[in-house]
């Protein structure tokens, strides 16, 4: 299901090869700012009081999560994103759900993600290389949110199927029967 998906995504947004090789390029660029993006992001989810609750509610928990969250930034300039990739976004999608986590705290989210990889990309590449990168990167990030998108609709099937009555319940539930399946 994730390889037709993906492809399905490469179609819908015109990803190609040509796209992958330039964002394998921009990563000599691109990498060295994971740490930066990761600590704006966090700093950015902290500031909800909801959110707060779930990333500090395990010692250690968000000291994790960077290092993760800048793994995750580096992938996106791998130059890499085969049914591997895809699989490994629908799982950090299951994750994000079974924690409760919604696409309404992840999706503004990676704005802060666009903004800062948008600004930094300004002011290393040459004016005739930007557009070209620009359009790059919104495509693999169009990517990466529809497929954890996906992963919590699957999440919120499998919690119906399963029984859960509320939505959050099947959201959460449901996530924890696919993590499982997988694992």
């Amino acid at each position: 299901m994730t390889k037709t998906l993906l492809e399905d995504l490469k179609r819908r947004t015109g990803f190609t090869e040509q796209h992958a090789g330039l964002l394998q390029d921009l990563g000599r660029y691109m990498t060295p700012m994971a740490s930066e993006i990761a600590l704006a992001f966090y700093d950015y989810l902290g500031r909800d009081p909801e959110m707060r609750a779930i990333l500090w509610a395990v010692p250690g928990r968000v000291e994790r999560l960077y290092g993760r969250f800048a793994g995750w930034y580096r992938e996106l300039f791998s130059g890499v994103y085969d049914e591997h990739y895809a699989e490994s976004r629908r799982r950090i999608g299951l994750v994000h759900a079974r924690l409760g986590i919604r696409p309404a705290f992840i999706i503004p989210a990676m704005g802060i993600v666009q903004e800062l990889s948008l600004e930094h990309m300004n002011s290393v590449l040459k004016a005739s290389e930007l557009l070209a990168a620009v359009e790059a990167f919104e495509k693999i990030i169009a990517i990466e949110l529809t497929i954890i998108q996906e992963s919590y609709n699957e999440a919120v099937e499998a919690g119906i199927r399963a029984g859960m009555a509320s939505s959050e319940a099947a959201l959460t539930q449901g996530a924890e029967l696919l993590l499982r399946e997988k694992a």
